[in-house]
């Protein structure tokens, strides 16, 4: 980066693009920019935590660019023709993606680790963040979610942690290819899996982004990942296994609580196993755990130390987050939106009784398009008998888009495989729905992903069910 020129985020309050601006203010160059939310009077918290931070906000209007020395900063989702694209062109403001500019600090630290996957990036990110940062090692962290453990009154949006290390933890993306850019001294891969891109596209990116590395800690119980770790050899690659695959770091005697999960970690070639208890629930998050165990290894840490500082991990915000109960219904926030994710999110919740009330709002048409099939798959068969399926259309932020798929696609596929599913014009109605049927023991889950407003409608549900 160049900390002497001022760097202007348009989108500023997107999850990805928050943390980004807070690390590169934190290193010296001013900040500013604007949000399409902010004009809509939307996400007010988040737009003051923001001011308080030291960004200047303006309107998405072009106004807050005006010198050539200014770097723009867009993800690849913005368009030409938004004002502020505009306005760069016309002072003459170089153009910088997201992707771009996390990549060069990424690259410039000299000991990144890397965090990929279809699913679980965000949880096992912060659970690295974690354990780095209690240990001592004063980590940089570049999440695209809020981490619990780091998040305070004064910080509630805490999706990056600046350090003073030189560690530089960050999620990487594969939706749009950007994960080519990133040079891991450690790379790690959770799991592949369709979404956003072919699976031919898909092996190829995770496969150069593993190969890059010193060293992958990959998970065997994948068979995606399983192959990419058999391309490696054995000094390369850390392995991990929650199935009973023969991997360096094994996970056994795995036990559901009703405030997280217990399991024990053995070690190839280590003296005894370690009983590990997690504050968060769910055998993916087990799963999560053995990829920062790994992480925490390879920056020198006993499996003693790491299980340790894991034990205090909080988790990241919408990730099986109990909202509240009210008269004996509980509401929970969710970011599943992709198969795999669903998948676990229901197995989890599967493990205690009780009747499930799915609101799956899908992250765009795009994705619901791409993966039409695999959702009803997925949900006809991980929904039991007298769960239900509740489904508005796709969140949709502006620009252009094929809508040949809608959610009454995925509702009429799930109704036909005998599912119990219901698709509705918008999700007021749907939330109409669940205040109206939900009775004493059922669990409401809001689930989707790319919209801060469905924390919101969760809470209002909460509210309305309390009333």
């Amino acid at each position: 980066m160049t900390p002497d020129r001022p760097y202007f985020f348009c989108g500023v309050g997107g999850s990805g693009m928050l943390p980004l601006a807070l690390i590169v203010k934190s290193r010296g160059a001013p900040v500013s920019g604007s949000d399409r939310a902010l004009d809509q009077g939307r996400l007010a918290a988040k737009f003051d935590y923001l001011r308080q931070a030291g960004v200047t906000l303006f309107p998405q209007d072009g106004s807050g660019i005006t010198s050539k020395d200014a770097i723009l900063v867009t993800s690849a989702a913005v368009e030409d023709t938004i004002p502020d694209v505009q306005a760069a062109r016309r002072a003459g403001a170089k153009h910088q993606l997201r992707a771009e500019l996390l990549a060069e600090l990424f690259n410039e630290s000299p000991n990144a680790i890397g965090v990929a996957g279809t699913s679980g990036k965000s949880t096992t990110t912060g659970m690295i963040g974690w354990v780095l940062h209690a240990l001592g090692a004063d980590p940089t962290v570049m999440n695209g979610a809020v981490m619990k453990n780091f998040a305070t009154s004064d910080a509630p949006f805490a999706s990056a942690l600046v350090g003073k290390g030189d560690l530089f933890v960050s999620e990487v993306d594969e939706s749009d290819g950007s994960i080519a850019r990133f040079h891991p001294r450690v790379a790690v891969l959770n799991n592949i899996a369709l979404d956003h891109k072919s699976m031919d596209e898909l092996r190829d990116l995770f496969r150069a982004f593993v190969h890059k590395a010193e060293l992958a800690i990959i998970n065997l119980d994948n068979k995606e990942t399983a192959a990419l770790a058999a391309e490696l050899p054995v000094s390369r690659k850390l392995t991990y296994s929650v199935d009973g695959a023969k991997a360096d770091l094994q996970a056994r005697d795995i036990e559901p609580l009703s405030n997280g999960i217990a399991f024990t970690v053995s070690e190839r070639n280590a003296a005894a196993p370690i009983r590990v208890h997690l504050k968060v629930p769910g055998r993916h998050n087990v799963s999560n755990a053995l990829a920062s165990i790994g992480a925490a290894r390879a920056a020198g840490f006993s499996l003693q130390e790491a299980a340790d500082a894991l034990a205090t991990f909080e988790g990241i915000a919408r990730r099986l987050d109990v909202v509240g109960t009210a008269g004996g219904i509980t509401v929970i926030d969710d970011f599943a939106h992709n198969p795999d994710k669903i998948t676990a999110t229901l197995a989890t919740l599967h493990d205690f009784p009780g009747r499930l009330l799915v609101m799956f709002q899908p992250h765009g048409f795009g994705p619901l398009r791409l993966m039409k099939d695999q959702f009803i798959e997925t949900f006809a068969r991980d929904l039991r008998p007298e769960d239900v399926l509740l489904m508005p259309e796709p969140v949709y932020f502006g620009g252009t888009v094929d809508r040949s798929v809608s959610s009454m696609d995925i509702v009429r596929g799930v109704e036909a495989a005998g599912g119990n599913a219901h698709v509705f014009s918008d999700r007021a109605a749907c939330g109409d729905w669940l205040v109206a049927a939900a009775r004493p023991g059922d669990r409401i889950i809001v689930m989707g992903a790319r919209d801060d407003t469905l924390s919101h409608f969760a809470a209002e549900l909460l509210n309305r069910l309390t009333k």
